[in-house]
């Protein structure tokens, strides 16, 4: 028996199972508080690493490309806090982690545990009920039923339609992807024939089927539990992706529920890359402009927003109006208890650099 346990959680090895209990303290990502324990079977591993520096280490485990719907919904862009199988190790608990990870490598080599993708699912994925996300609304899923909740800072296409329900057997696709930078994230469900329309689907702000995530708080992550929840009920999840990066669908679905489908270009990193490196890298960058709102009422075969601009050109008029817009929505923010002033402070500068 091997166990180490930090500040981040406590990591526990009987020959056969990883077990991770998360830490309950302010520090811990709400991905990991939410996910809870996870039990990681030895057939699921690929490799185990300790990366030592000045002030601890950092603790990985390396799961097989697949074995994981967290990891596969997450698609490399999960931040190195809200991934669940890494641990902050403390400076004087460097020789407890790399005893761990001996005793693992050595169980690894015995089983002789091949470190190639997985046929299927390793792991059953979050418990539901699961609820999570941000931004102009909340998503949830029981098992049987996926349902959209809109907020106060929904546009009104969305909030005039009041919630939307539908059951999981017609999401053919669910991605997701974080904010990044200036650009909002989004949690996307394609449904029924919609997945298998060439026409690109709208901006995630207009589009009834998705959640627009600002970045504005790390609870926002939480969304991608919803995203894996849904995947693992999904026939053909693990269907090769032919989508482009982040996209989780079946053999079929078009754009219509790819990053590319709200007018951004993405470049996505593998999960678990490198010979023992993490479960997952931020492999993704993404530059969009702010979406202008359709003539008509938005669907899944909505007409896409206009091209972005190039990085490095000046704000046009309409996207100065946006701008100041999401300064004034700060400020409400900031007012409201929702930010931080540190939170607050970060994103108007990162705001104020684009004007």
């Amino acid at each position: 028996m091997a166990e180490i346990t930090q500040h981040d959680g406590t990591w526990t090895f009987d020959g056969e199972t990883v077990r991770i209990v998360p830490g309950q303290g302010r520090g811990v990502h709400p991905v990991r508080r939410e996910l809870g324990e996870l039990a990681v079977p030895l057939r699921a591993v690929a490799g185990i690493s300790f990366e030592p520096h000045r002030k601890g280490g950092r603790l990985r485990l390396r799961l097989r490309d697949g074995a994981c719907p967290v990891l596969r919904a997450a698609d490399g862009r999960l931040k190195d806090a809200a991934d669940p199988y890494q641990l902050a190790v403390e400076k004087d608990r460097g020789g407890v982690a790399e005893y761990f990870v001996e005793e693992v490598r050595n169980a690894l080599l015995l089983e002789q545990v091949p470190s190639g993708p997985a046929d299927g699912f390793l792991l059953p994925g979050p418990s539901v009920p699961v609820a999570g996300g941000g931004g102009d609304g909340t998503a949830s899923f029981d098992g049987e039923t996926v349902r959209l909740t809109w907020n106060w800072k929904a546009e009104e296409v969305k909030s005039s339609g009041g919630p939307v329900a539908f059951p999981v057997s017609e999401v053919t696709g669910v991605h997701w992807m974080p904010s990044i930078g200036l650009a909002n994230g989004h949690l996307r469900f394609v449904r029924g024939v919609a997945g298998l329309s060439s026409a690109p689907a709208p901006a995630a702000e207009y589009d009834p089927y998705a959640l627009d995530l600002w970045g504005l708080s790390k609870k926002e992550y939480t969304a991608v539990l919803v995203a894996a929840a849904v995947l693992v009920r999904l026939p053909n999840a693990m269907a090769p992706d032919t989508d482009g990066p982040g996209t989780t669908a079946i053999p079929g679905a078009t754009a219509a529920a790819s990053g590319t489908a709200i007018g951004a270009t993405t470049t996505a990193g593998a999960v678990g890359a490198g010979p023992d490196g993490g479960g997952a890298t931020e492999g993704a960058r993404l530059s969009k402009a702010p979406a202008t709102p359709p003539a008509t009422a938005p669907g899944p075969t909505a007409a896409a927003p206009a091209p972005a601009p190039a990085p490095d050109a000046p704000p046009a008029a309409g996207d100065h109006d946006v701008l100041l817009r999401r300064l004034r929505e700060l400020g409400e923010l900031h007012r409201s208890g929702v930010l931080t002033e540190d939170e607050f402070t970060a994103a108007k500068q990162a705001v104020l650099k684009r004007l």
